[in-house]
């Protein structure tokens, strides 16, 4: 099956989000920073936008072949090994190039302190958890049916955990879920925002995102009528979302129920406006180009310019004070307007810098898989 560009768009639009938010030199507009605990940023519909986007590619190559139970295991086993390693990066960096920073500093850090789940462990396990029940759901009602049992068990496990205040930043299931794995293994004090608990919600997001792309590779319905369906079908996932608000709250941090439909029905809204406008603007295909390219490669984008990040902050500045990429921003942008304004065009450059690779990667047709 040829490759579907607008999907490609789509993986680039949440590749490059991500890229965007992780980029703020200490400084930035609240938009872009994830909210601290409930609530929803620019920057909190990166992830849940990646879960989607993989959801519908899932969709598309399951269309072509269905992988064994045993490729899916190893894919899976591939990104949270990766995932695992990604996690000590800063701290063999730090080891190679900070005086100070001793063996007894790196087994401290990346052994005994290890993070055991993040972002691309996340994705290992909704990937699993999702194309196992794809596997043996057939049908598309089945698959809708699961997904929304996937939220309730995640809601109920809150409210039945903690009737009184299921929410509660020090007392909730996810959390209680995360320190199983030892206090010493969290990203945070409190809770780990890719946790094992949020599993359960984000399989959802993934098993919707998988429904679009059935929408997607449908044969026989008109561009139109996908457009329609994506449509309505968002429209359907931000009212359950703000219904459902009332109940939980929407914390991208738990990846909570109404989280889950929310980011569902926004991402939708996008595949559709990008169907949409490639449909009837073919020329736009070269607008989204840098997009597309990105999303060529996306984990793969992804890894290098957080390494990369790693690397910088690593790098003592050249003046002494702090590390080499707060003195680039510094050095550059930080007086431009204001440190919030600066902020926003260094990340977007640095954004733009991966472009040309991407280009590259794209026109030779090299695939990196992860």
């Amino acid at each position: 099956m040829k490759r579907i560009y607008s999907l490609d768009v789509l993986r680039g639009v949440a590749i490059m989000i991500m890229v965007f938010v992780d980029a703020p030199p200490g400084v930035a507009y609240p938009i872009f920073i994830h909210a601290p605990w409930e609530g929803l940023t620019f920057a909190d519909f990166a992830f849940p936008g990646f879960v989607f986007a993989m959801g519908v590619s899932a969709a598309v190559s399951t269309a072509k072949r269905e992988p064994s139970i045993k490729k899916i295991l190893k894919r899976v086993a591939t990104l949270f090994a990766v995932g695992l390693i990604f996690n000590t990066i800063p701290f063999i960096f730090a080891w190679l190039i900070r005086p100070e920073f001793t063996a007894a500093n790196f087994y401290s850090g990346a052994i005994e302190h290890m993070r055991f789940f993040g972002i691309l462990q996340r994705l290992a396990l909704t990937y699993a958890l999702g194309m196992l029940i794809v596997r043996f759901i057939r049908n598309d009602l089945g698959i809708l049916i699961a997904a929304f049992a996937m939220l309730i068990v995640s809601s109920a496990g809150f409210h039945l955990y903690a009737p009184d205040n299921p929410f509660a930043e020090a007392h909730n299931i996810s959390r209680t879920v995360d320190y199983l794995f030892g206090a010493n293994h969290i990203y945070l004090p409190s809770h780990d925002p890719e946790g094992l608990y949020g599993t359960v919600a984000s399989g959802a997001s993934f098993l919707f995102g998988y429904l679009a792309g059935r929408v997607l590779i449908d044969t026989v319905t008109t561009t139109l009528g996908k457009i329609a369906l994506l449509g309505v079908a968002a429209v359907i996932f931000l009212i359950a979302g703000e219904v459902w608000s009332a109940f939980d709250i929407v914390a991208k941090r738990l990846w909570t129920a109404p989280f889950a439909l929310i980011t569902t029905g926004v991402e939708s809204l996008l595949l559709a406006a990008l169907l949409y406008l490639l449909d009837k603007f073919p020329s736009s295909e070269t607008l989204l180009r840098p997009l597309c390219a990105i999303g060529f490669n996306p984990l793969f984008f992804f890894l290098l310019t957080n390494i990369t990040l790693c690397l910088l902050y690593t790098i003592p500045a050249p003046d002494g004070g702090g590390n080499f990429y707060y003195w680039l921003f510094r050095a550059t942008f930080a007086n431009l307007v204001s440190p919030e304004f600066g902020s926003m065009i260094f990340c977007a450059l640095w954004c733009i810098i991966w472009l040309p690779f991407a280009e590259v990667l794209y026109r030779r047709g090299v695939i990196i898989k992860l």
